[in-house]
Order: C-alpha cells, then structure tokens, then sequence
C-alpha cells in the first residue's frame, strides 16, 4: 500500500499542471504572443472534453484492471497522461491543440484513478478498504498541493511561455515518475468471492 500511495502523490502532482497552465494559456491576451485571447466560458469549453473523457475510460480501466491487474492499468495511465504533457509542451499555439492535450491528460487520468482503489483494495483486509481509500485520497490532495506550489513558483519565476513549457515538462516527468513507482507494486493475487 505504501508504493501505490507514493505513486499517486506523485501522479496526483502531474494531473493538476493541466488545470494550472491550460486555462492560462487559454486567456492570456493573443497580443502578449504567450496567449490565446478566449474568454472565460470558452476555457471552460475547452477543459470539458477532458472530463467527459475521464468518465469515458472508467470503464476501459476496469476491464484493463480485470484482465491485467490494476497496476498495469496504473502505468498505462501514467505513460498516456505523460505523452499528454509531452505533445502540450509542442502543441499549445492553437484552441483546438489545447482540447487535444487536455483530452489525452483526461484518458490517462482515467485510467489511472480507475485503478486506484483496486490497488489498494487488493492489499488491505475488508474491514479496512474505507480508511486505506480515505489515506490514499489524502495522498493525492498533498500531490495537487505541491503541484500548484510549485507551479506558482515556476509562473512567477520563469518567463512566459518557457514557463508553460517548464511545468508541461513537470508534468509529463512526474507521470513518469509515477509509472516508476508503480512498477514496483507487487502483483496483486486474485481473490475468489
């Protein structure tokens, strides 16, 4: 339980750079040359795919946690939410870009916090799956608390738009990081009903 916490403080730190960064891109003015120039309502637009996408591979991620085990759908997760970060480092120029990377990050994150619980409930006894849950939630709201520290540190210190770059980059490194991690969950062993 200890590595599948680890990993998703980790994961939990890469998730939050998209809403960090993608909103901000969105609605810097297109005259900086760093900005989009889109309204508020239009930002929102752009991120709802990435949600609809999340709820789309909850259950792509149970069938891959049934037929390979939660931890690989963990990885695969990771390694689709850090090509997400990677392609938005390149593709961040146009609206339609942003959709696309924000989609990608939203399947990974679906994938990944759909194999979470499977983790955890596979190596904890029953009385205990509320309260090891509960910790793990715990784990991964630390993740996004660092993640937005350090994205903040990172905007106000680095100049635009190496800085959108910069955390991109975090991101997809920290999804890696977390993929890393979860390569060492042992296998969980099939429990019969």
């Amino acid at each position: 339980m200890l590595l599948t916490n680890i990993a998703s403080a980790v994961f939990a730190f890469s998730t939050l750079a998209q809403s960090l960064v993608l909103p901000q891109i969105l609605q810097l003015p297109a005259s900086t040359g760093h900005g989009l120039g889109q309204s508020l309502l239009v930002t929102g637009l752009v991120l709802v795919p990435s949600g609809l996408v999340m709820m789309a591979m909850a259950p792509v991620s149970a069938r891959i946690s049934n037929a390979r085990g939660p931890r690989a759908t963990l990885m695969l997760g990771t390694v689709v939410v850090a090509f997400g970060y990677g392609t938005g480092v390149v593709l961040m120029s146009a609206v339609w870009q942003l959709v696309v990377v924000s989609s990608v990050i939203g399947a990974g994150i679906g994938l990944a916090y759909g194999a979470m619980p499977g983790l955890i409930m596979g190596t904890v006894p029953a009385a205990e799956t509320a309260a090891a849950n509960s910790l793990n939630t715990l784990m991964c709201a630390i993740g996004t608390s660092i993640s937005s520290a350090v994205a903040g540190v990172v905007l106000t210190q680095v100049t635009v738009p190496s800085s959108f770059r910069l955390i991109m980059g975090l991101g997809a490194a920290t999804a890696l990081l977390a993929c890393a991690v979860a390569a060492f969950i042992p296998r969980l062993s099939r429990r019969t009903p």
